[in-house]
């Protein structure tokens, strides 16, 4: 399958090209009863740090803010870090390096791929939110990174796909694209991995 052949809009084409690869993400993360204890949540959140500790450098470029306005808004590693707090956990240490290292301004179209994946996220954040409010956790107590966004999961996932679909890249830059999706769903992957078995 060629990205001719797939959806016109970006958005589209990741999510036809990384639809495997973000199937089997859920399907683990599910499987290891992540939201049956809060014990088992607090690992989640850890697994949500590291990914957002490895990302949070495309938050603050300067380039990808041009191409996304209001991209500094949607940055979640402080949330996250107060949820961990909330829930008596520390922050996980020791692990290898950010997969963007501050200041190094990234390859764009790697990028997009990164951020189609991080953003995505706030799509199934509706559901596990559910899912945590029976733990006894709220937007206000250890379930911060998973509240709406003001205007609602489905408008700011539209507005997203919008600038997404929108930055300009050169043809042979799409692959790219698709790299770092598949590369972003893979990296949350080893960190499940790690940290949920």
């Amino acid at each position: 399958m060629t990205t001719q052949t797939l959806d016109p809009s970006r958005a589209g084409r990741l999510k036809a090209l990384t639809h495997e690869v973000h199937d089997r993400l859920d399907r683990s993360i599910m499987a290891t009863a992540s939201f049956a204890s809060v014990e088992g949540y607090a690992r989640f959140v850890q697994v949500q740090y590291l990914f957002h500790r490895d990302i949070e450098a495309l938050y603050d470029d300067a380039r990808l803010q041009a191409l996304f306005p209001g991209l500094a808004g949607r940055k979640r590693l402080g949330l996250i870090a107060a949820d961990l707090a909330d829930l008596g956990v520390p922050l996980p240490a020791g692990e290898s390096g950010r997969a963007f290292a501050p200041g190094t301004p990234p390859d764009i179209a790697t990028a997009l791929g990164w951020l189609y994946v991080a953003e995505g996220s706030t799509m199934g954040a509706a559901l596990l939110r559910k899912e945590a409010a029976k733990l006894g956790l709220s937007d206000d107590h250890g379930a911060r990174h998973l509240a709406p966004a003001p205007e609602g999961p489905a408008a700011h996932w539209r507005a997203f796909t919008a600038q997404l679909d929108a930055a300009p890249l050169p043809p042979e830059e799409e692959e790219r694209v698709s790299a770092g999706a598949h590369a972003a769903f893979a990296r949350v992957q080893a960190h499940a991995d790690s940290h949920l078995g």
